[in-house]
């Protein structure tokens, strides 16, 4: 199934209270599941709205609560992502999936799919290095990525914007922030997406996980794979994952509820 693509639609805020103010004719709909985050949850005081995370690259929930947030990376293929939306759903856990443009053309189905249960947000157009762009590059792969994840599943993307590499600068986020969108970012890795065949098993990105867990931890995971990674480790490794956090405590949240 396709959708017809819109231009992007660039967001403004609101001095007073950084207040997100859509432009005309669009409406807030930013994704959340069925079952978010505790209502004990909240922010740390003064980080309640999307302006408050511009200007550095947000590597951890401003929060001093046992929460952590999952998020997936999206750039190959869909394997794996039938396997984690069920994971999810069964155990009524949120997550938040970064999407690349190309992805989103490629696999509109299966960013529908995402999009129709979580928040879904931008991941580059085609995951280029930073180094290899000017301005007027980094608006394109921007603005391109949001028209594309827009036409494939027809929602709202949440405001997010996740640079490949997790490569930043101070003016590079200062330019995605002009454009809408805070820098999220992740406090650690499971590496999963190097898979088994680039030395990851399910053990090992689980591990990783568990290490990474603490106040405010956003987690970073991959759906796809590559003829040389291997099939994908990390839909294997997400119930381990999740047992870990809760075993420990923690809960998993929205990362929408940052905004």
């Amino acid at each position: 199934m396709t959708h017809p693509q819109q231009p992007l639609r660039r967001r403004t805020f609101l001095a007073a209270g950084a207040a997100l103010a859509l432009p005309l004719g669009s409406t807030a709909d930013f994704r959340r599941p069925a079952r978010p985050g505790p209502d004990r949850f909240r922010p740390a005081a003064g980080r309640r709205g999307l302006a408050d995370l511009f200007g550095e690259e947000v590597r951890l929930i401003p929060t001093g609560d046992r929460v952590v947030a999952l998020t997936f990376n999206a750039a190959w293929n869909d394997d794996g992502i039938d396997a984690v939306l069920d994971e999810l759903r069964g155990r009524g856990v949120p997550a938040t999936f970064f999407l690349t443009g190309q992805f989103a053309e490629a696999n509109p189905e299966a960013a529908a799919a995402l999009a129709a249960e979580h928040g879904v947000a931008s991941h580059s157009y085609d995951h280029p290095e930073l180094a290899d762009l000017d301005a007027a590059g980094l608006r394109e792969q921007v603005e391109r990525a949001d028209e594309a994840i827009r036409g494939a599943t027809g929602t709202e993307p949440l405001p997010f914007y996740r640079f490949p590499y997790s490569e930043t600068t101070p003016s590079a986020i200062a330019q995605v922030n002009a454009l809408g969108y805070a820098d999220i970012e992740f406090t650690d890795d499971t590496l999963g997406y190097l898979g088994e065949g680039g030395g990851v098993g399910v053990d090992d990105a689980v591990d990783r996980a568990v290490r990474a867990i603490r106040p405010g931890t956003i987690l970073q995971m991959h759906l796809g794979s590559t003829e040389t990674s291997g099939p994908n480790v990390d839909s294997r490794a997400l119930p381990a994952v999740v047992d870990a956090v809760e075993s420990r405590g923690y809960t998993v949240i929205d990362l929408a509820s940052l905004v």
